[in-house]
């Protein structure tokens, strides 16, 4: 069968399930076909429809049944315009955000501060590209009030055409900073593509929550309606380890190492405050608020505190993590960092900064994995090419009454390291 687009929302409205991965069919679900470089989802239409899904959406027509598959030109074309259709249907607000860092961390905590009120759907854990939004748009229901849209984004334009498909009526961004050079190729390259966001909020009479601390924030983002929020109304106390602030009078303790997380913290208030949460509720979120997946946990292991943040890495948050770190009080310091990715050119020097700056700071030791990391001219570092290197010669890590800080891009996969203790 075909269908337009208001036939397939028709059939979509009938449950609101929409599913890629055959291994996750849920019952009554539309199954989107979609292709990638090493898959082709047009070849498993016939098993979802085996189990459970309701219809399946295919664009290469030997897939093609005139009974529950529906031919398209393209299926991620048209999941994006569902969405997009879905989008306008629901006529919620949406709040989108974007940025080089904590994007996750502060989309969990605006999450979990805005459903103290409302029945908020947010992006599940970093589905933020041209098929996780689509995807998280049409995870929201009619009972959805306000919905939490994160954008990432690698090269110019990502951010703008993901607005097209969201359509955010709020937006923030977290900060500008070295991350993904390689596609944006410089700084300035990050700044213009993160403020596609601001763009689109500004041609479309949105709302922009800005922290004003940061200069060039107030820059990008002029000529939009804005929300503003400091250091002088959200004050920052202490993070020995765990990140406490005081907002209105009342002290609120998160679960989040790092001054760099005041910001995320921050802004979750901010927005909670605009949208009328209460001041013991926003407290009651973010206090509630424990990260998970590799995002700055905490974790014990025999009398050794291992803060583990193996998620992603740029220079930008290494830096903040390392002055972090450094500030940790009364406790002997192992530093464990490994390769940041899509440097491009940048790679050599960015990796040499990194090893001076983490060499200067005197922890008691300081390790470096990875084939970038290797090559870098510093004293006072433990170097190896590869983790399986470093596996070799630290079989048995034996630390006792010491704090670790465990960092570096996700294809690292430093969390392996947990299993040598």
């Amino acid at each position: 069968m075909t269908a337009d687009l208001k036939q397939l929302y028709k059939l979509y409205s009938e449950n609101y399930i929409v599913d890629t991965d055959t291994r996750k069919i849920r019952k009554g679900s539309i199954f989107f076909a979609l292709k990638g470089e090493n898959f082709n989802g047009n070849k498993f239409a016939e098993n979802a429809l085996q189990t459970g899904a309701s219809y399946a959406i295919v664009d290469e027509i030997e897939y093609h049944n005139e009974l529950n598959t529906i031919l398209v030109k393209n299926v991620l074309t048209t999941l994006q315009n569902l969405a997009n259709y879905h989008r306008k249907k629901l006529n919620l607000p949406i709040l989108s955000l974007t940025g080089s860092n904590g994007k996750t961390t502060t989309k969990e905590l605006i999450s979990a501060v805005l459903s103290k009120k409302f029945k908020t759907t947010a992006t599940i854990g970093n589905l933020n590209n041209h098929i996780g939004v689509p995807l998280t748009l049409l995870s929201m229901t009619p009972e959805t009030e306000i919905g939490i849209i994160e954008m990432g984004a690698n090269h110019l334009y990502e951010i703008d055409f993901l607005c097209k498909i969201a359509e955010p009526n709020f937006g923030y961004i977290t900060n500008f900073g070295k991350a993904h050079l390689e596609g944006f190729g410089s700084i300035e390259g990050v700044i213009k593509g993160k403020s596609e966001l601001y763009n689109f909020l500004r041609t479309n009479n949105g709302i922009a929550f800005v922290n004003t601390d940061d200069p060039i924030q107030i820059k990008q983002s002029e000529g939009i309606n804005i929300i503003s929020f400091n250091e002088q109304e959200i004050k920052f106390i202490e993070a020995n380890p765990f990140v406490k602030i005081s907002f209105k009078g009342i002290e609120i303790t998160s679960k989040l190492i790092g001054k760099y997380n005041f910001n995320n913290i921050a802004a979750a208030i901010a927005i909670g405050n605009y949208f009328d949460i209460p001041q013991d509720k926003i407290k009651e979120g973010i206090e509630n608020y424990t990260p998970t997946n590799n995002r700055s946990q905490i974790i014990e292991k025999g009398t050794n505190r291992i803060v583990l943040d193996a998620y992603n890495a740029n220079p930008s948050s290494m830096f903040a993590a390392l002055e972090n770190f450094h500030q940790l009080k009364d406790v002997t310091k192992i530093l464990i960092l490994g390769d940041m990715f899509e440097l491009g050119e940048n790679r050599g020097a960015e990796h040499q900064k990194i090893a001076e700056f983490a060499t200067s700071l005197n922890f008691d030791k300081v390790y470096l994995i990875g084939k970038a990391f290797s090559t870098t001219n510093v004293k006072n570092a433990f170097k190896y090419a590869s983790f399986e290197d470093f596996k070799s010669s630290n079989t048995d890590l034996e630390f006792n009454n010491s704090t670790l800080l465990i960092k570096g891009s996700r294809g690292m996969a430093l969390e392996r390291i947990l299993d040598l203790f």
